[in-house]
């Protein structure tokens, strides 16, 4: 289910980068999007099925992805395989998940256990990002996060 269908999404903020956010958990999915927006990036979701994320990256490649291990229809790998063949940065975000598997799996990615602080996730994102077509725009914009 996507819990914007209200008129927002990835064309709220034209000329950002885009973060897909794959949650199932209602209230998480609705922080990680006002995280995400508060640092300046469009939020394409958050989905809570793997066939609504595979469905939304036909659309349109994101910048980066915030996954959920455990979604409603099943685990995020496929859709995982598909981003990292993408050369989309990833960050897990799950409680249902070994990180060092995670890594091991997707060795480029990062990954936050449930639950943590949001600014674990907004750095990672930041940090994700910087590397991309959006690196220093982000780096201009983005606020200092504690450490």
């Amino acid at each position: 289910m996507n819990y914007f269908e209200q008129g927002m999404g990835i064309d709220q903020a034209p000329g950002s980068p885009c973060v897909l956010i794959m949650e199932d958990e209602f209230i998480v999915a609705l922080d990680l999007s006002g995280m995400a927006e508060d640092l300046g990036f469009r939020v394409d979701g958050p989905f809570a099925t793997l066939a609504e994320g595979t469905s939304a990256v036909a659309v349109h490649c994101p910048d980066a992805a915030i996954l959920d291990v455990q979604l409603a229809d099943g685990e995020v790998f496929p859709l995982a395989d598909l981003l990292m063949q993408l050369g989309v940065p990833i960050i897990f975000h799950s409680g249902h998940a070994d990180s060092g598997h995670l890594l091991a799996r997707y060795p480029s990615s990062r990954s936050a256990g449930k639950p943590c602080p949001a600014e674990i996730i907004a750095q990672h994102l930041v940090q994700a990002t910087w590397s991309g077509p959006y690196g220093s725009a982000m780096q201009k914009s983005a606020p200092r996060l504690p450490i």
